[in-house]
């Protein structure tokens, strides 16, 4: 993996908040596809291994989603959250929500920013809002940057084809 693709996770300690900088070999309209259109969503999002099932997918500002990913021993893990401003190809805003965890409320808000790099790159920076730094901290140690990197990988492969 070139270092422009290796992916950045910056967490700051005692914040709510998490970067995610990941650089691509493919223009901006095309990784803001990969990211919304869902018959391509299903092919890269999540680790290796996994099988991604939407159930539902209402790509547009004020829309919303529900996904079920399955691992390789059957275990289901299921996210929803609302696509709160879609403005192709620029940027995303919507939440996300693990609906495994033993209370509900724990929604992150993420803004994702498709900035248009030259020779037809893209430079995508998302910002994950949560709502404590208990639920941010748990996330990143759940797995989040493994899985994001095996995803991206897999996403670089889509959008070199």
């Amino acid at each position: 993996m070139t270092p422009e693709k290796k992916l950045k996770l910056t967490a700051e300690p005692g914040k709510q908040e998490l970067f995610i900088v990941r650089e691509f070999e493919a223009p901006r309209d095309m990784v803001f596809k990969a990211y919304t259109d869902p018959d391509i969503l299903i092919k890269w999002l999540g680790p290796d291994g996994y099988i991604m099932e939407i159930d539902y997918y209402d790509g547009k500002s004020g829309g919303a989603y529900r996904y079920i990913h399955t691992d390789p021993k059957g275990t289901q893990y299921t996210f929803h959250g609302v696509i709160h401003s879609m403005d192709a190809p620029e940027m995303l805003i919507q939440t996300f929500e693990y609906e495994g965890m033993p209370t509900k409320g724990h929604v992150i808000l993420d803004t994702a920013i498709f900035e248009e790099l030259p020779n037809g790159r893209t430079k995508l920076t998302i910002q994950s809002v949560f709502k404590s730094v208990a639920d941010r901290d748990g996330m990143i140690s759940s797995g989040m940057e493994y899985g994001l990197t095996e995803g991206f990988a897999k996403l670089d492969k889509i959008l070199a084809s």
